[in-house]
């Protein structure tokens, strides 16, 4: 299974890649999210696998990538969904290639969890779950960031809130976010351990949210641009603020924190 895309974009369809689990399985995802995919034989980095020369006029794949994916009864890639040149090429080459829509149309109505796991063929809802046996701790975890400016709440409004939770706060940021005396992890299967030992977790509409979720912790999502019934993050314990980010109070995520609290 092949599936490009961000953080929270690959947890979502989490549930259809185990979904379509085999005797065998191997899983080819972007580099930092090698290591959350506990559930395959292999797993790989899409990067290392030389699989953007499928689609290159005029040059020829590496062979040992091509004998590879031969060696498979069944290919399903949500790579190269929107470029016809990748898909003729794996076409020609005899590969067994099953292209998926890397992401839900404009007018399909579910969440993106449900889209992913209905085209691998699963019924009902899908929610991500990633399994971390770690005691959970009196600490609230904020990560004020996403991977668009257009989608994080001020941060001002952000530290406003953290002055005002009745348990501690501790910050996370990612290598290139800046931060003082953020929390940083390199792996990211040891930053979703940590948020794992949150009693709550806080967010934007990022990638890091989903994880939060994903590993069970009471998750705050505030959300601006994207549409929650299709992103919002996925657990028994989520509550969505959502609106104009300018025009969220400090007070209406509050509320939403003291309520799983």
């Amino acid at each position: 299974m092949i599936r490009p895309g961000g953080i929270g974009d690959t947890i979502l369809a989490f549930p259809a890649i185990e979904h379509l689990k085999a005797d065998y399985t191997e899983v080819w995802v972007r580099g930092d999210v090698v290591p959350l995919v506990r559930f395959a034989d292999r797993v790989c980095s899409l990067a290392s696998t030389g699989l953007d020369q499928l689609e290159l006029p005029d040059t020829e794949p590496p062979r040992e990538l091509i004998e590879h994916l031969r060696t498979f009864d069944s290919i399903v890639s949500w790579y190269g969904s929107n470029r016809l040149e990748f898909r003729e090429r794996a076409r020609s080459l005899g590969l067994p290639l099953q292209s998926f829509n890397a992401l839900p149309g404009i007018n399909e109505g579910a969440h993106a969890a449900d889209f992913f796991f209905q085209q691998a063929g699963g019924v009902g809802r899908a929610i991500p779950r990633i399994r971390c046996d770690i005691e959970r701790r009196e600490f609230a975890a904020i990560h004020p960031f996403s991977g668009s400016p257009r989608k994080n709440w001020p941060l001002d409004r952000f530290r406003k809130l953290a002055q005002t939770l009745e348990i501690s706060v501790k910050w996370c940021a990612g290598p290139e976010e800046t931060l003082n005396d953020a929390v940083r992890f390199e792996n990211l299967w040891d930053l979703a351990c940590w948020l794992a030992s949150a009693r709550v977790y806080i967010g934007n509409d990022s990638g890091i949210t989903h994880l939060a979720a994903a590993v069970g912790t009471p998750v705050v999502a505030v959300f601006g641009p994207s549409d929650p019934q299709i992103w919002r993050p996925l657990g028994e314990r989520v509550r969505i603020v959502s609106g104009a980010l300018d025009a969220i109070p400090v007070e209406q995520v509050r509320s939403a924190v003291r309520d799983l609290l």
